[in-house]
């Protein structure tokens, strides 16, 4: 089966503009020819330390939709982020849709790149999901604390590790009210707060999504937060899981023991202080030990990604990892689930 292909067109003025600005996030005009048509977007570069390197991801609006092209060049696989928002679903946390597709600027080919969904107005109504607001987790700050996590002093806004992406004044004066809260609070003032403001039940499984997936830089940043319009509590969702399965966000082979099962950050440790909470945990994570996180079920799927793109990535000049070592990536995985649901199931028994 052949990969799509995304053709950008970009004009030279266009293009020196985004090298002249590569950190400020500004978009210029273009043109993507997609699924047959030309169609008028909006295009910059995305990442953080991502784009000093040689292949770089961008940031696509077409049509009002938001699209990531990531380049995943730290990823010998090409296949982590993809592989991590599938196992999400499979836990019942919504999570974004991706593709792999071939990607052409100005006609040169840049090779194999993951198209990721955009979590914003389009991925809610695709799902029939209503929503008063939407918070961006972009770096440490945003890991539920009252204090900053290099100072340890006050943070001058609960909302420094956020960017606020819809909703107004009153919805960031809410998520505030949220940290503010949760972290003054214990005991059954604290059950009833969390009750109240958090689905536990989305946080839990999403919880459950990080820590066997292994992102170690998953619980303080890297999710988006959403406050549900019916219910009014706040929800979360994953992003960027490129850093798991075995490896962390720079490539890096790591231990399976990496990641804790209890995970991190302030809300987590609320969260699991409340009895019912731990044991409604415990339960989540027994049954992905049965059922999604196991082997036979996802190792079909790693396989079929890794034959789909091997012609592709054979051919994929710009590519840190060599040839074998991404057909060597189905044996990293495989490993890292074997020794992941050891490490899960002698918590377990123990908690």
């Amino acid at each position: 089966m052949n990969l799509p292909v995304r053709e950008l067109q970009i004009g030279e003025a266009e293009s020196w503009e985004m090298e002249r600005n590569l950190w400020n996030d500004r978009y210029v005009n273009a043109v993507m020819h997609a699924n047959g048509r030309n169609v008028p977007v909006r295009v910059r570069f995305r990442g953080g330390h991502t784009r000093e390197y040689p292949k770089r991801s961008y940031e696509v609006v077409r049509q009002g939709q938001s699209f990531h092209y990531n380049a995943e060049f730290d990823d010998p696989s090409m296949i982590r982020n993809a592989l991590s928002f599938r196992f999400f679903e499979g836990l019942g946390v919504p999570s974004p849709r991706t593709k792999h597709v071939r990607l052409f600027l100005n006609g040169e080919p840049l090779g194999v790149y993951l198209e990721i969904e955009g979590v914003e107005r389009a991925f809610f109504r695709r799902r029939g999901i209503g929503y008063s607001s939407l918070f961006y987790a972009v770096n440490n700050n945003a890991d539920f604390g009252l204090r900053n996590p290099e100072t340890n002093r006050l943070k001058h806004t609960l909302l420094s590790g956020y960017e606020h992406r819809f909703g107004g004044d009153a919805e960031k004066a809410r998520l505030k009210a949220f940290i503010k809260g949760f972290n003054e609070k214990s005991g059954t003032g604290l059950t009833a707060f969390l009750k109240s403001k958090l689905d536990v039940e989305n946080y839990l499984r999403w919880l459950a999504g990080a820590v066997l997936t292994g992102n170690y830089d998953g619980f303080e940043q890297n999710y988006a937060l959403y406050r549900h319009k019916k219910t009014g509590k706040f929800r979360i969702i994953p992003w960027d899981y490129e850093g798991t399965w075995g490896r962390n966000c720079y490539g890096q082979l790591v231990s399976s023991g990496l990641v804790d099962v209890m995970g991190y950050n302030h809300l987590t440790r609320k969260v699991l202080e409340q009895k019912a909470n731990r044991a409604r945990y415990k339960a989540i994570l027994s049954s992905a030990l049965k059922g999604p996180f196991n082997e036979n079920l996802i190792m079909p799927n790693v396989r079929s990604m890794i034959s789909k793109l091997s012609p592709y990535i054979r051919e994929d000049t710009l590519r840190r990892w060599s040839y074998s070592e991404f057909l060597g990536e189905g044996d990293v995985i495989r490993q890292y689930i074997r020794e992941r649901r050891r490490l899960i199931a002698s918590a377990l028994r123990k908690m």
